[in-house]
């Protein structure tokens, strides 16, 4: 199944000319980790201190779309601009964790949304991750296998925010669009472990 994540290169080539006038300018892969993280955490707290308002879900795509581009932007100043360093690849992982916990967790709150379908969602998103970091550990590639990946959920919540953001009234629909990606989420973590089990090393 396909995943939005396979349009990666394309994405990251649109950004090389910016990434390269960040580390011209002295930016770190680093510092663009961590602020990814605390824009999220911050984006984050106004979904969860205002569940009941629409500004800041019509908030939530855009930022997503942001997030994923300062994603995108790390990888490529550590890898293109020599700034690959141990403490960045903890960051790297933790802060996609610590990111998406902080921006979806709180749509609990908002009417519509099931509270513990969502923290099922935020809790196998944090299996799936460690799935593909577990995979290292094996003697594997980085897994990113998956419907459902970082990229996928980015744009699922996304959606789901945008239409809620401008009106559109919750209702089963929404329900089986959550078990459906509790479903695509547990499809991710079996695709990864088996493919990480199977990579020959």
């Amino acid at each position: 199944m396909a995943s939005i994540y396979d349009i990666k290169p394309a994405f990251q080539s649109l950004l090389r000319p910016l990434t390269r006038a960040l580390a011209a300018a002295g930016v770190t892969a680093n510092q663009v980790t961590v602020a990814a993280a605390l824009l999220s955490g911050a984006v984050g707290a106004c979904v969860g201190f205002n569940p009941s308002a629409r500004w800041p879900l019509l908030l939530l795509p855009g930022f997503l779309f942001v997030r994923m581009a300062l994603n995108a932007i790390d990888g490529m100043l550590a890898r293109e601009h020599n700034q690959k360093s141990r403490l960045g690849a903890v960051l790297n992982e933790l802060g996609d964790v610590a990111a998406d916990t902080a921006l979806y967790l709180p749509l609990a709150l908002v009417p519509g949304f099931s509270l513990w379908l969502v923290v099922l969602i935020t809790l196998l998103a944090i299996l799936s991750e460690m799935t593909g970091v577990v995979a290292v550990q094996i003697g594997a590639t980085r897994r990113y296998d998956g419907p459902m990946g970082k990229s996928d959920r980015a744009f699922a919540f996304g959606l789901l925010a945008l239409l809620l953001g401008l009106g559109v009234p919750a209702g089963a629909w929404l329900t089986w669009v959550q078990w459906l990606m509790i479903g695509l989420l547990l499809l991710t973590i079996v695709r990864r472990a088996r493919r990480a089990l199977r990579e020959k090393v």
